[in-house]
């Protein structure tokens, strides 16, 4: 099972795929947590992303995917993988399609989570996050159940901050979805329902 997660922020792609790595040992492979932890680890590649983001210029494509090959050769992702935040645009997934081909690996899907904005919004907006320990809860909680402390409304939960996001994606990342679906291995799942039932067509879909 070697698939590319798509879907808005907020959409809950991310809580699929931690159900989809509990149930069936693939590896997650979050970008974002890539480039946190080369950097920590101040790894060569590390040292070149840390470079970019201190001048707060993006990462080059070219270095993300080396960083995604690296990861590949893990144990964990013999068995299959799922990649969270990448490819962003349909340049990164040519680059993509390219850099597997030469590694022998092929994509068995890319698995779009499909809510509507209007729901994003409100989902997001009604999230609030323990300062403390970034425990998550609906508004209206106001102390943290699992630690105690504050919850407040992060910026980036707030609608305006929220709308923005989902225009960034629409404009980078939504066509994506054209682009697997003209290689006909786009699946797509509603995400606009509860977690299990969403996760049972993910299930369904992928043939598990």
């Amino acid at each position: 099972m070697n698939l590319v997660l798509l879907g808005a922020p907020g959409a809950g792609k991310g809580t699929q795929a931690q159900k989809l790595v509990a149930d069936y040992g693939v590896a997650h492979i979050s970008t974002g947590d890539l480039l946190r932890a080369a950097v920590k680890a101040q790894s060569e590649l590390g040292k070149q992303a840390k470079a970019y983001m201190d001048e707060g210029k993006l990462v080059p494509d070219q270095l993300v995917i080396d960083l995604v090959k690296e990861r590949l050769q893990a144990d964990d992702a013999k068995k299959g993988f799922i990649l969270d935040g990448f490819p962003r645009n349909t340049a990164q997934a040519v680059t993509l399609d390219a850099e597997l081909e030469s590694m022998g690996i092929k994509l068995d899907g890319a698995l779009l989570v499909d809510v509507a904005f209007p729901v994003i919004i409100e989902r997001l907006s009604s999230r609030r996050t323990c300062r403390s320990c970034g425990y998550t809860a609906p508004a209206g909680t106001e102390t943290c159940p699992r630690c105690g402390g504050e919850m407040y409304q992060r910026d980036d939960d707030k609608p305006e901050t929220i709308a923005k996001r989902l225009d960034t994606y629409k404009a980078q990342t939504a066509p994506l979805i054209e682009y697997y679906g003209g290689k006909g291995i786009l699946i797509k799942v509603d995400g606009d329902r509860p977690v299990e039932d969403v996760y049972v067509d993910v299930k369904k879909e992928l043939g598990l």
